[in-house]
């Protein structure tokens, strides 16, 4: 993300300071009264910190005083300042401590509703937007934004703000105890110093950044080369490979030179800049002492004042670089809750009647890209109960239907209605809770079995998921193996076969229990017999319920209630499947070549029988 904000806009080199207004909200949430305790309690312990500190080398400026003068000395006099030199000391630490101790839930409560925040509006986002996306980028930008967030509460509210506030106290107090040049003098330095570093930094920026991506270019090479190896034996090239390795290490080579060259001359300037300002002031403190108006402690009090800002300014060129870094990755992470939902409730929303589930398409319209409309006026009832079938070639339409049922959509004309009631006037919730989809790419979560099959109702009973592993002829597969309902899926579901998947997929839908069927493609990507197994499983499933399949093999549809045959977004054909074969168009050429691809033996690649949708294809 350096360099670029998660839509791909050019980073400025300025802070992103709505990043900062963006996460003011969570440091101050309305309502969590016990929070802006914390706030305020933290915001004291920083200040008394601060006093602890300033006022340390006035206690060593009198134990000094003291000790120079050895006629005015007293016994208990020494040990009382040194008792509260070091308990200032302490305290110092103390208060600093407790302060992060205090404000420790302020922060991990901002980064965890940030993140939840994030994470629920990505939920809300529509298709489009995680289509367009990729997933890993996604993730990626939750995470650099979190650590974002505590890198910038840690350093900047409580290393850069407090250092402020601490030279705001000690000119004040340099100008109250001596005279203003002495304020002056401080200032200047402390302010040539932070401008000196950040304007270095900034130029050092560059060299890093060539580091970075010429590290990155120079591991690459070397991994992909060592991940051919054979390649690179076949040919001979092992020293062709070496060159170009060599090429990026010298690029890398030159950038790091530059950068620990530059890294020099920040700290010497650094150096520079304080050791000038500390002879000044020294020297003025030392002319004091020559003319009697100051004493010795007061020359050590000035100069251990410049000494003790310049500590924690020691590590500001880092600082800036990484809280730089943070701002641009907190602002990428709020700008994707700036991205509006394209599906969106109603104000006035309510949840969908109950219903015995007909589903009705009525003038629906619907494109992509405004350039391009996908369906044109598609009209069809699916009775309650009934099964009706949607084949037509591949771009026809068929699987966008289904998620404009599903509303990942809304449609651009026409209306869906499931039980007479419109589904952009109801929650997306209990529209979604009333439909059960089977697709044909079944993606499970890496967990085990049971906790898959679960995700249909997560509250069901363990009874409950089993009798539906029954239904869906899983069971006895789960219990043959070692761990049975604990055992692991993998990543995506890869441990099982297709058929499995997609039983525990039908599995899950059944302890779902929706009104409304929906099986997508569900048995295309499977080979005869298993499909052959599925289908029956499926068949049993939706029997009584109302039932949307959008099929590839017809025959897997031919006891369908309806079939509608869609091409370039319209229905061509509909009817029953002796009706439609009787028609002898699309449908009937397409059932012709599917079932000599049958009879030669050869399961239809999906799509491989579509080809004849189109006209003039052959």
């Amino acid at each position: 993300m350096t360099g670029r904000t998660h839509a791909g806009r050019k980073q400025e080199p300025a802070f992103e300071w709505s990043a900062i207004r963006n996460l003011a909200p969570y440091l101050w949430p309305a309502g969590l009264t016990n929070i802006k305790i914390r706030v305020v309690a933290a915001m004291v312990m920083l200040t008394c910190a601060k006093i602890a500190t300033v006022y340390v080398p006035f206690v060593y400026k009198s134990m000094v005083d003291l000790f120079s003068n050895s006629d005015q000395l007293a016994v208990e006099l020494p040990i009382a300042l040194l008792l509260g030199y070091g308990v200032l000391r302490v305290m110092s630490i103390a208060f600093a401590e407790l302060r992060d101790a205090i404000f420790a839930k302020v922060g991990q409560r901002a980064i965890r509703d940030v993140a939840l925040t994030t994470f629920k509006h990505l939920h809300a986002l529509g298709l489009r937007f995680h289509l367009d996306r990729q997933t890993g980028g996604l993730s990626r930008s939750i995470e650099r934004g979190t650590k974002g967030i505590d890198f910038l509460l840690t350093f900047m509210l409580f290393n850069i703000l407090p250092t402020l506030l601490e030279i705001t106290l000690v000119c004040g107090i340099l100008w109250a105890l001596f005279n203003i040049w002495y304020a002056l003098v401080t200032f200047v330095t402390i302010i040539s110093y932070i401008a000196y570093t950040l304007v270095v930094t900034e130029w050092r920026l560059k060299y890093r950044r060539q580091m970075n991506e010429t590290d990155q270019e120079a591991n690459t090479r070397a991994i992909d080369s060592l991940l051919n190896y054979e390649t690179v034996k076949y040919f001979g090239n092992e020293q062709y490979e070496a060159a170009r390795f060599d090429r990026s290490l010298a690029r890398y080579e030159t950038a790091a030179v530059i950068s620990k060259s530059s890294l020099a001359l920040l700290n010497i300037g650094q150096a520079a800049i304080i050791g000038i300002g500390l002879t000044i002031v020294m020297a003025m403190a030392g002319n004091g002492v020559i003319a009697g108006l100051l004493t010795v402690g007061d020359f050590v009090l000035v100069s251990t004042y410049l000494m003790q800002l310049y500590m924690p300014l020691n590590f500001l060129g880092f600082v800036y670089r990484e809280i730089k870094q943070s701002l641009t990755d907190m602002e990428a992470m709020f700008h994707l809750l700036e991205v509006n939902a394209e599906v969106k409730d109603n104000a006035d929303a309510v949840p969908l009647p109950d219903g015995p589930g007909e589903v009705k398409f009525d003038g629906v319209t619907f494109s992509y890209d405004s350039r391009r409309t996908i369906l044109h006026s598609i009209s069809f009832t699916v009775p309650a109960g009934n099964r009706v079938a949607i084949v037509g070639s591949s771009g026809a339409g068929k699987s966008t239907i289904s998620r404009l049922l599903f509303r990942f959509y809304d449609v651009d004309a026409g209306s869906i209605t499931i039980d007479g009631t419109n589904i952009r006037e109801v929650q997306q919730r209990s529209v979604r809770a009333a439909i059960g989809v089977v697709p044909q790419d079944t993606v499970l979560f890496n967990d085990t079995v049971y906790y898959n099959i679960a995700y249909g109702r997560p509250e069901a009973s363990v009874q409950e998921v089993e009798e539906a592993a029954r239904l869906a002829r899983i069971h006895d597969f789960i219990m043959s193996s070692p761990d049975g309902y604990e055992t692991m899926v993998g990543e995506r579901g890869l441990k099982l076969s297709g058929g499995e998947k997609q039983r525990v997929a039908i599995a899950r839908t059944i302890l779902k229990n929706p009104r409304i069927l929906l099986f997508d493609e569900a048995t295309s990507a499977l080979d005869t017999r298993t499909e052959r197994e599925i289908q029956t499983s499926l068949r049993e499933v939706s029997r009584g319920h109302t039932t949307l399949v959008i099929a590839h093999r017809l025959s897997t549809v031919v006891d369908a209630n309806e079939i509608i045959v869609l091409h370039e977004g319209r229905i061509a054909e509909r009817g029953a499947h002796a009706d439609l074969l009787a028609l002898d168009g699309l449908y009937a050429t397409m059932w012709q070549r599917q079932q000599e691809t049958h009879e030669a033996g050869l399961d239809p690649l999906p799509g491989e029988a579509e080809l004849v949708l189109e006209p003039n294809r052959t």
